[in-house]
């Protein structure tokens, strides 16, 4: 992964009281049990928190850590990522 997993980690376990043994790439939104208000607030928090817009449009049930990060990666870059994140 890159910097911005464990950056993820700690906002899920520290804002959203995940348990840091469920946090993994392969994880998605709904094992995480991310209901779609905590996914909202999840790409406010994560917008603060690595400087990057992520429209909770983008997200679903079944995105995954590690595509997150991914995408996260890529306009933190300046690529052009894909519309939704998977």
């Amino acid at each position: 992964m890159s910097a911005i997993h464990p950056t993820i980690t700690e906002v899920l376990s520290r804002t959203f009281r995940v348990p840091v043994a469920e946090i993994l790439p392969e994880s998605t939104m709904d094992s995480l049990d991310m209901d779609s208000l905590a996914v909202a607030e999840f790409a406010v928090v994560m917008r603060e928190a690595v400087g990057v817009e992520l429209d909770p449009g983008t997200l679903h049930r079944d995105t995954t850590l590690a595509g997150l990060t991914e995408f996260l990666r890529a306009k933190a870059g300046g690529e052009a990522p894909v519309s939704t994140v998977r």
